[in-house]
């Protein structure tokens, strides 16, 4: 803090120059496991020494400044990916409402004559979400409220309406998809009246300019009315010209949206024209000059077609379609509840995927199925809590006992595919997790997800990264704590076979965390150790004992510090001193009670201390996770 007062009053440069030097590393360390991106990790570290510059004068002489960096470059990092995560989605939903617009006009001029006949075939509900939603042009949430129901209520409504709509179209002989009709109706559903009409009804209904016989003979009946009569009548006329007005008021507002779509959609179909265009004319000249004895330029031809193709392939709904043909591909890797995913999601998961690479697409199908399950979770509950409902306050005994309560149908394949946690009353089971997944389709990339009363919760793995950080980990210990920077100086550390273009991949986002004097100290130890027992990690401290041959290494062993050991051995998770916690799946009861001398009390007090760890437990004293390994980070309490 010394740097820092100087700094504060007397504007020195060189102090804070100084300061910036030393905990630079710091926080672009702590930037850099955040946001995986070493340039936004720059700006967070410039932002975090701005607004150090900036409160310097306000900070308190007791501040812990590594500790206040700290903090500030979590929170730093955290706002920065929220507005890189708003900006993605805007982007997201304007492309999204593009391509549900291209096919709007030939959808519509299909279902236009059957529309009318199909709604009149929906259930009251259906039939007034799909009335809401694409007519009145509201929000989902707007739906719900509407309907005095939420908005996943509201959702599923629209989403049959829309599915008994295309059955209905698809009988006779109109085949558009769900989206496709969902696009068309919010285009052209409501049709623009002419703007004479409602001067015309407005006229008619003030002025009284125009009487007819008819109006003669009902203004001599009028005579005859009471007053309160004459009120009735004269409020309903009142009401009948505000509807018309309002009613026009509607159609030009959507005639102005409508414009407003159908020039988006103008221009993507012109851009889109281009490219077409442009590839056509370059294989056209390829032609040619094939059949011409100069060849010298087909080489840079080719290479245009290449770029042109690969324009092509980055269209939002050709890169959805290149997901789903990489799906086919790997059967293995789809579950049935795919089926609640939506266009939408598809074009969310393939937005920013490397679809060229079998990493890149698997991370993208475990990023569509999360979000399926997510939503078959939500379902679920709702399922639970009206099977309650009907059960006097009892959960199920099994799942398969929930399948009349869902909403939307499901079948006993998904129900499997899931355990449920308790039992008994569904009110003594609100503070824990109600069902988790059972079943993963990928053991390499996939998730964990929770489902309780009141949310859920889980978390993403990757075990061929999981797996590069470990030999990154290892080689550093052994190369003076130096990270690797090719793929062939871990190679000799990997336990299973990996292509070099993803081992790179990770690499490139490896952060080495500055090794602390203990750990080097006990380096030599550690390698010694390895040396005689084929590679392996000791599975007790106490198996260190014979190895170390100094003070300094008995010190450090000695020392309530993190042992290097630890940061690199997956399968320890205990350190003589101290406590660890471990956030991945949790052991099972007997290991618990093997390694701890008091689990309960200790995961006790480690949770009330670690509130966002979801699964916590305790192992000390050379501790074991029985063959599971970690899938996010140990660290010490």
């Amino acid at each position: 803090m010394a740097l820092v007062r100087e700094y504060a009053q007397s504007n020195s440069e060189q102090a804070f120059a100084t300061l910036v030097s030393r905990q630079v590393h710091l926080v672009y360390s702590i930037a850099m496991r955040q946001v995986r991106d070493p340039n936004l990790a720059e700006e967070i570290t410039q932002r975090v020494f701005i607004i150090l510059a900036r409160k310097a004068k306000s900070l308190s002489p007791k501040t812990i400044l590594s500790g206040w960096l700290c903090r500030t470059a979590r929170y730093v990092s955290a706002d920065t990916l929220k507005i890189q995560r708003r900006r993605q989605f805007r982007e997201q939903e304007s492309q999204m409402q593009s391509i549900l617009n291209e096919s709007d006009s030939t959808a519509w001029n299909q279902i236009a004559p059957l529309l009318d006949e199909a709604l009149n075939c929906l259930g009251e509900k259906e039939h007034d979400a799909i009335v809401l939603r694409f007519f009145d042009g509201k929000e989902l949430k707007q739906v719900g409220a509407a309907m005095q129901t939420t908005e996943d209520a509201a959702r599923m409504r629209v989403n049959r309406g829309l599915e008994k709509l295309r059955e209905f179209f698809t009988k006779r002989g109109v085949t558009p998809s769900a989206a496709a009709i969902a696009g068309a109706l919010s285009a052209n559903s409501v049709q623009a009246a002419p703007a004479a009409l409602a001067a015309a009804i407005t006229t008619a209904a003030f002025s009284g300019a125009i009487i007819t016989t008819a109006a003669v003979i009902a203004a001599s009946k009028t005579i005859s009315m009471t007053t309160l009569q004459k009120s009735v009548i004269t409020a309903f006329c009142t009401v009948a010209a505000g509807a018309g007005i309002y009613e026009a008021r509607q159609a030009a507002s959507a005639r102005a949206e409508l414009q407003t779509l159908r020039q988006q959609q103008a221009t993507l179909a012109e851009q889109s024209q281009q490219f077409q265009h442009e590839r056509d004319e370059v294989l056209a000249e390829n032609a040619q000059l094939k059949s011409e004895p100069n060849q010298t330029e087909l080489p840079r031809l080719r290479g245009e077609v290449t770029e042109l193709r690969g324009k092509l392939n980055d269209l939002p709904a050709n890169r959805v379609a290149l997901l789903k043909q990489k799906l086919e591909q790997m059967p293995e890797k789809r579950i049935p509840e795919l089926q609640f995913l939506t266009e939408k999601d598809w074009l969310n998961a393939a937005w920013d995927a490397d679809l060229d690479s079998d990493d890149g697409v698997r991370l993208a199908l475990r990023k569509l199925r999360d979000e399926s399950v997510d939503t078959f979770l939500n379902q679920m509950r709702q399922a639970l809590k009206a099977y309650a409902a009907a059960n006097n306050g009892m959960l199920p005994a099994g799942l398969s006992e929930l399948k009349p309560y869902f909403q939307t149908p499901v079948t006993e394949e998904m129900l499997q595919r899931y355990r449920l946690l308790q039992t008994g009353k569904l009110s003594e089971a609100s503070s824990g997790s109600l069902v988790s997944k059972r079943v993963y389709a990928d053991s390499e990339y996939d998730s964990n997800q929770e489902m309780s009363l009141n949310g859920g919760g889980g978390g993403a793995f990757n075990r061929i990264q999981d797996a590069i950080n470990g030999a990154a980990r290892e080689f550093a210990r052994d190369h003076n704590f130096q990270a690797p920077t090719n793929p062939a100086q871990i190679a000799p550390y990997l336990k299973k076979a990996i292509d070099t273009a993803t081992i790179q991949k990770y690499l490139n986002q490896f952060v080495l965390d500055p090794p602390s004097p203990e750990e080097v100290t006990m380096a030599p130890v550690l390698k010694a150790y390895a040396s005689d027992h084929n590679g392996e990690f000791p599975k007790s401290p106490s198996d260190l004992l014979p190895y170390i041959t100094t003070s300094e290494q008995q010190a450090a062993f000695h020392s309530q510090v993190r042992i290097p050991f630890l940061a690199f051995n997956y399968a320890a998770a205990a350190e003589t001193h101290g406590c660890w916690y471990y956030s991945g799946p949790s052991p099972s009861p007997s290991a618990r009670n093997r390694w701890s001398p008091n689990p309960t009390n200790e995961a006790s007090a480690l949770r009330a201390r670690t509130p966002a760890v979801r699964s916590v437990d305790v192992l000390v004293r050379s501790g074991y996770t029985e063959g599971m390994r970690p899938r996010k980070t140990y660290g010490r309490i």
